[in-house]
């Protein structure tokens, strides 16, 4: 009997876990003209959301399962009210925490925005480091205050804290083009590093342009509150 009384206690508490899922947007490269308001549409539930263009959204929260979310620019109730065509990324159930990259498609008659969900299933990511994104075929290295970094196409990788204090550190970074052992210089600059804060970093094509485009964002993901609108 005591062990039943457990069990049930632990089951609420399991399945609030199995529910938790959190995500945020950011918009990359936004459109010149963008809508003003969107929304995403889960399959059940369709609610607004931001997509600041120089810094992550608010934290949202999705249900557990594989879903399939599209991206909408008025709210819908049900699924037989998706235009056609409608910009679209699925969620597998194992992906907890993801970021929603938005982007520019101009191919896109519905909306001319594209979706790409990056998996941040990480727990270990200690105030002061710096977890970094590459989403291009390039390779990229270099050095960042005190610590480095090798960053292979279409990867992730966590760079430990680059320096000690609160205060500047220098950064250089290269990278290197499929087909090309040469390396390219990229960033040559300082950086300024707060002990107490975490960051993202996104490597990422951008139009025409060789060289990848490198933006750095404070992600407290993991301390915010699930804010809505």
């Amino acid at each position: 009997m005591r062990i039943l009384l457990i069990l049930l206690t632990l089951f609420p508490l399991l399945g609030a876990q199995e529910r938790e899922r959190t995500f945020r947007t950011l918009f990359l490269n936004g459109p010149q003209r963008a809508a003003s308001k969107y929304f995403l549409f889960d399959g059940t539930n369709c609610r607004e959301v931001r997509f600041p263009r120089m810094s992550l959204s608010p934290v949202y929260e999705l249900p557990a399962g594989d879903l399939r979310i599209t991206l909408l620019t008025s709210p819908v109730s049900r699924i037989e009210e998706v235009p056609e065509g409608s910009p679209a990324v699925t969620i597998p159930a194992a992906m907890r925490d993801f970021y929603l990259l938005i982007s520019r498609d101009p191919s896109n008659e519905v909306v001319p925005l594209r979706m790409q969900a990056v998996n941040a299933n990480y727990d270990r990511i200690g105030r002061g480091e710096m977890l970094w994104f590459n989403l291009t075929p390039k390779f990229v290295k270099g050095t960042l205050g005190r610590a480095s970094l090798e960053l292979p196409p279409k990867k992730m990788a966590l760079v430990k804290e680059p320096a000690r204090e609160l205060g500047n550190y220098p950064v250089e970074i290269y990278f290197r083009v499929p087909g090309d052992e040469r390396t390219h210089p990229l960033i040559e600059s300082q950086w300024n590093h707060d002990p107490r804060a975490r960051s993202i970093v996104f490597v990422y094509d951008e139009g025409k342009r060789r060289a990848p485009r490198v933006q750095a964002f404070s992600d407290f993901r993991y301390e915010d509150p699930v804010a809505e609108p």
